[in-house]
C-alpha cells in the first residue's frame, strides 16, 4: 500500500472516529465478551452497544441465514470462517486496511482461513483440553480418556463440551485417525465410544466457569481460558493436554453483510486491534488474542498460565481445526446427531 493510500485510510477513521454515534449490534458467544471493553468503547465513539449471545457456531449461522437478526458483527470459529464467506454473509470490510492492522501478530495475518485479513480481526484463540478437580482423581489427566473412557473417580462427574468439531476431533485422534477422516472403522469406533462414554457424563452444557470451581463437575473437557478461570477460584483445579491429539481455535470479529451500523462496526474492528484494548478482550475470558504489545497490559497471572502455555512435549499433539468438506461434514452430523439422542 502506498504512503498516500494508507495517510487517506488514516484521515478517513479520524473522521469516523470524530463523527461516530449511534448503535452497534454484536453477535458472540456467551461469556466472552468483557464488559469494560464495551464501556470503553461506548464513551470513545458516543454508540450504545447491544451484545447477544450464542453457544454454538451453528447455532449462530442458523440465526444470521435465517435473515432479520438485526446484528452488525459476528465472531465465526475459524473453520467456520469459509463457509460464511462463501454463502455471502459478509462484507469485505478490509481489516487490512484499517490503521491498527500493523498490530496484528504475523503469525495471524495470512491465515487459511482469511487469507491477508480481508474479513475478519483476531477476537481470541486457544484450545481444548482437559480440565480435572485434583481433590477428586490424581492419575495422568494428559489425555482424552478422561471423558473417553472415564476413571472411576470422574464418571458421573464429567462436563463435554456441546460442540460438534471439538468433541469429534479428540475421539477421532483418539483412535489414531486423522481430522475429516472419511475411515468408516474409524468412524464407526468413534460413534461408538462417544455413545458409550455419555452414559458416565453428567452434562454437555456451557456453565464450566461455576460449575467445575464449586466441585459440581470433577471434570471436563472445555476450552482453555474457562477452565484457567475455574483454576483462579480453585487451585485445584488442573489442566490436561490430551496426548493423543487437540484442536486449536480462533475466534474472529466480522462484519455481517446485512448490518445496519457498518461504519461503528469497522471502528469496532479497527478498535479491538489496539493492544490495550485487545488485552482487555485477554483479561476477561483468559485467552491468548493475537496482538502484539497486548503482554505489556495483561495481568502478570496469564505471562505464564499452564492452561495458555503449552509444554513442548505436547506442542505436537495440538491441530487447528480445519473446514471438512460437507460430504464429511454431514458424516460427522450423524454421529453428533445420534450422540443427543
Amino acid at each position: 500500500m502506498t504512503t498516500t493510500a494508507t495517510a487517506a485510510i488514516a484521515m478517513l477513521f479520524a473522521a469516523n472516529a470524530a463523527s461516530a454515534a449511534g448503535q452497534l449490534n454484536i453477535y458472540n458467544w456467551g461469556d466472552y465478551t468483557n464488559p469494560e471493553l464495551i464501556k470503553k468503547f461506548e464513551e470513545k465513539f458516543d454508540v450504545k452497544v447491544t451484545v447477544t449471545d450464542y453457544d454454538s457456531n451453528d447455532t449462530a449461522l442458523a440465526k444470521v441465514r435465517a435473515g432479520g437478526h438485526g446484528f452488525d458483527v459476528v465472531v465465526p470459529s475459524a473453520n467456520y470462517v469459509q463457509i460464511w464467506i462463501k454463502e455471502g454473509l459478509l462484507q469485505e470490510a478490509r481489516p487490512d486496511q484499517m490503521e491498527n492492522f500493523k498490530n496484528v501478530d504475523e503469525r495471524w495475518v495470512d491465515v487459511p482461513w482469511d487469507p491477508g485479513r480481508h474479513y475478519t480481526v483476531p477476537w481470541q484463540w486457544g484450545l481444548t483440553g482437559i480440565g480435572v478437580n485434583t481433590s477428586v482423581y490424581k492419575g495422568d489427566i494428559n489425555t482424552s480418556a478422561i471423558f473417553l473412557d472415564p476413571p472411576e473417580e470422574l464418571a458421573g462427574k464429567i462436563n463435554v463440551a456441546p460442540e460438534m468439531n471439538d468433541v469429534l476431533f479428540a475421539t477421532i485422534k483418539y483412535f489414531g485417525g486423522d481430522w475429516c477422516t472419511t475411515d468408516k472403522d474409524v468412524l464407526r469406533k468413534v460413534r461408538d465410544k462417544l455413545v458409550e462414554a455419555k452414559t458416565k457424563w453428567l452434562a454437555m452444557d456451557y456453565s464450566v466457569t461455576e460449575k467445575l470451581p464449586a466441585g459440581d463437575y470433577a471434570a471436563v473437557y472445555y476450552w482453555n481460558g474457562a477452565i484457567m478461570r475455574s483454576r483462579i477460584k480453585n487451585a485445584d483445579i488442573k489442566f490436561g493436554y490430551p496426548k493423543e491429539g487437540f484442536p486449536y481455535f480462533m475466534d474472529s470479529v466480522a462484519l455481517l453483510k446485512d448490518a445496519k451500523n457498518a461504519e461503528n462496526a469497522k471502528l469496532f474492528m479497527n478498535f479491538i486491534m489496539d493492544p490495550e484494548n485487545a488485552a482487555l478482550i485477554s483479561a476477561f475470558a483468559k485467552y491468548s488474542n493475537g496482538i502484539k504489545g497486548s503482554e505489556k497490559f495483561l495481568q502478570a497471572e496469564m505471562q505464564d498460565a499452564p492452561e495458555l502455555v503449552v509444554p513442548a512435549e505436547f506442542q505436537p499433539a495440538g491441530e487447528f481445526l480445519a473446514s471438512c468438506e460437507p460430504d464429511v461434514q454431514q458424516l460427522y452430523t450423524r454421529i453428533w446427531t445420534e450422540l443427543q439422542k
